[in-house]
């Protein structure tokens, strides 16, 4: 088993398995393969992620707080509950206007290029 990833067959609280670290971005594998990962984020707030690119589609779910998104220079606010998803080869980055926690979901096909 991978240490890193969540027990398996165990139910859990899914906001709860990862802490706001003061000054921090903070994230644990749900579960990771070859074909894609799961991803819980912790951020606090006035931390943010630089811009970058995925070769894959990347459905993102807010489970705590919100998050400030940018897209290809546009502006998302995602709140409690809601999420998007982040297409391939799109630039964008994370700002923790105040702290926030998602999942981050990639599946790793359709995209052999």
């Amino acid at each position: 088993m991978d240490t890193n990833e969540i027990e398996k067959a165990k139910a859990h609280i899914i906001v709860e398995i990862i802490e706001y670290i003061p000054n921090a971005v903070l994230s644990k594998t749900i579960i990771k393969r070859t074909t894609g990962n799961i991803t819980a984020s912790a951020f606090d707030a006035g931390e943010e992620l630089p811009e970058k690119t995925s070769p894959f589609d990347n459905y993102i779910q807010i489970i705590d707080g919100a998050a400030e998104l940018i897209m290809d220079k546009k502006v998302y606010q995602l709140n409690l509950g809601e999420g998007i998803i982040i297409p391939a080869h799109c630039s964008h980055c994370f700002n923790a206007n105040q702290q926030f926690k998602m999942i981050s979901t990639i599946i790793k096909s359709g995209y052999e290029d």
